[in-house]
């Protein structure tokens, strides 16, 4: 591939559906719903299922690209906390990884934990994104 000429949204969004794989494959397999949301989510951005599939085997295998803004950083903890929850089984593991990329996303530390399952609720009483957005707007102070 030439990835040295790729814009710096496409090396993000690979990245993002890198970071998707690497949660889905946490609990030891890619459930059928996970793998859906992830090329759903690749969709979205203009990518065909069979790149997005094509990523997620070889994700170890890229640099992760991340987020430059606070939008973009709570909308990709956004997309990897919708992901643990597509399967319907909540790992302790999944949990965690979600809460240790708030953090390398840039999220501070002291508040992770608060933020991944305030979106985790979010998700489960059928809230829009827009409107965990704005509620968790008021403790990441961004």
């Amino acid at each position: 591939m030439f990835g040295f000429f790729e814009s710096e949204e496409t090396k993000k969004l690979k990245s993002h559906i890198a970071n998707l794989g690497a949660l889905a494959k946490i609990d030891g397999h890619v459930d059928p719903n996970e793998m859906n949301f992830i090329i759903s989510i690749g969709k979205k951005h203009g990518m065909k299922a069979d790149d997005v599939r094509h990523l997620i085997s070889n994700a170890e295998k890229s640099d992760p690209q991340l987020p430059t803004n606070d939008s973009e950083r709570f909308d990709q903890i956004y997309d990897l906390v919708e992901m643990m929850l597509a399967d319907g089984i909540v790992d302790e593991s999944e949990m965690e990884f979600c809460i240790s990329m708030a953090a390398r996303l840039g999220f501070k530390k002291s508040i992770v934990g608060v933020l991944v399952r305030k979106i985790s609720m979010g998700v489960k009483d059928g809230f829009t994104r827009e409107h965990i957005k704005r509620e968790a707007q008021t403790f990441l102070n961004y």
